[in-house]
């Protein structure tokens, strides 16, 4: 038996309930895999923020460091602005604990319709590679004049050859492994950021020369999120910076069908520090309490948490039980065009698996 320490956030809307089925489905698999979980909940998030004017405690990283993993549900509240929600929790645990790999994968699953027309089942699989800890999201940056008429703000982005390199390279390697045409794509926009995306392009043609049996191309962002609508089946695995990987992994979830199914993975490949796995259809708050939230991001973030951890047979298990119910489609939430509930997935999961 083999014990894996979790560090649970269920943080807000509807992320406590679907994070309450990917917990089922992971006990569930538990006695036939040999593991045996250790959970411990962390009740951080916007509760937590309106009782103590932060997202979690001060020493919240040091708790956190503790686990392996961090499963989280969703961050952010209709009453805090997503700045406070997403600087006071998520993107801290991400730089601190350098989950410099933001993993999400695309793909268009049988009995699931793709808002594109045309597009038959596998006709979209890509795999995003999102760089996680710089780039236009790095915290740099000032106001002067806040609150003034001729209020000033200065955002920097950050690109290091380093920070580049090393995610470029982690896609590189994602391609070699995937049974796929052996395709990497390049996203950018050196044409007018001509100094940040400048170094990324750099380090693309330099990660490149290491990986002659990878084909590559370079495209800039807007000609990228095009194709990611007119001809998706033309892409293998994209690499793009924070902010690019951001807009292009929203686009991927809802060409194959639901942001329901959007899993994701923070990844720190060197497993110095925990990563984290989270579905990335945040809180939807217009549903939440309801019932009727899509779990199957959550049990399939699960699922890549399990390869994380070197449990491929049960992280298979899990992956085909979800594809079969979908496939199936009689027990699907309305998302999906079904009617079940939230739990009612979580227990038809279980009860399909192998």
């Amino acid at each position: 038996m083999v014990e894996h320490s979790v560090a649970v956030i269920r943080g807000d809307g509807i992320g406590t309930e679907v994070i309450e089925e990917g917990i089922k489905v992971l006990n569930a698999v538990a006695d036939e895999y040999g593991i045996a979980w250790s959970f411990t909940e962390h009740p951080w998030g916007s509760d937590y923020y309106f009782e103590n004017g932060s997202m979690m405690p001060a020493d919240g990283l040091e708790q956190l460091a503790k686990s392996e993993v961090v499963f989280l549900g969703a961050v952010g509240h209709p009453d805090i602005q997503d700045h406070i929600t997403l600087s006071g929790l998520l993107l801290p645990i991400r730089r601190s604990f350098d989950q410099y790999v933001n993993e999400r994968p695309s793909v268009l699953y049988p009995g699931v319709s793709s808002p594109l027309k045309g597009k038959e089942p596998f006709d979209i699989d890509m795999l995003v590679i999102r760089e996680n800890t710089e780039g236009e999201y790095a915290p740099v940056g000032g106001f002067q004049y806040l609150d003034m008429p001729q209020e000033l703000a200065v955002q920097s982005g950050v690109f290091t050859r380093y920070g580049c390199e090393r995610v470029i390279t982690y896609a590189f390697e994602a391609a070699r492994k995937r049974d796929k045409k052996k395709l990497v794509t390049s996203v950018t926009k050196s044409n007018a950021l001509g100094f940040g995306m400048i170094v990324w392009d750099r380090a693309f043609e330099r990660v490149a020369e290491g990986y002659p049996d990878i084909e590559t191309q370079s495209l800039l962002i807007d000609a990228a999120c095009m194709d990611f609508i007119r001809r998706p089946e033309t892409f293998d695995v994209v690499v793009a910076s924070n902010l690019f990987g951001d807009i292009l992994t929203d686009i991927g979830a809802i060409i194959t069908g639901s942001m329901g199914l959007a899993a994701s993975a923070n990844i720190d490949p060197e497993r110095r520090f925990p990563s984290m796995f989270e579905p990335v259809h945040g809180t939807a708050p217009d549903i939440e309490g309801k019932g009727i939230a899509n779990p199957m991001a959550a049990i399939l973030s699960g699922s890549m948490m399990l390869r994380h951890l070197g449990h491929d047979d049960a992280a298979d298990n899990i992956d085909n039980a979800v594809f079969g119910l979908v496939e199936q489609g009689e027990i699907l939430t309305p998302d999906l065009g079904g009617s079940s509930s939230t739990s009612q997935v979580g227990d038809a999961v279980v009860n399909a698996l192998g």
